[in-house]
């Protein structure tokens, strides 16, 4: 269950950043659901490319989990959470350029 800790913490923030990034730019919202699955995709996908950068990425998460290290585990949760509403806000972008056209 350790293994799975750190994608568990990059999905659940990443929902939570795509919520926060909706209600902060209304005009780019995908509703509730919207927000949530983009969130959901860009939490993991932010918490990999952290992770490959060696900023706070999966396998530095598990061991905090194990050690408690309290930088670590909030190191996941900011990149989840960032990539989760920069996700949101592109996936936004694109369907409100399209509906233009």
């Amino acid at each position: 269950m350790e293994e799975y800790l750190p994608l568990i913490i990059q999905l659940v923030t990443g929902a939570a950043g795509g919520n926060i990034a909706g209600k902060l730019m209304s005009n780019l919202s995908l509703g509730t659901v919207g927000n949530t699955i983009a969130g959901l995709l860009g939490g993991g996908i932010g918490g990999q490319v952290l992770g490959m950068l060696g900023l706070g990425g999966g396998a530095e998460v598990a061991e905090a989990a194990s050690s408690m290290d309290l930088s670590s585990i909030l190191g996941s949760v900011a990149g989840g959470g960032v990539g989760g509403g920069i996700i949101m806000a592109i996936v936004g972008f694109i369907k409100k350029a399209m509906n233009k056209g």
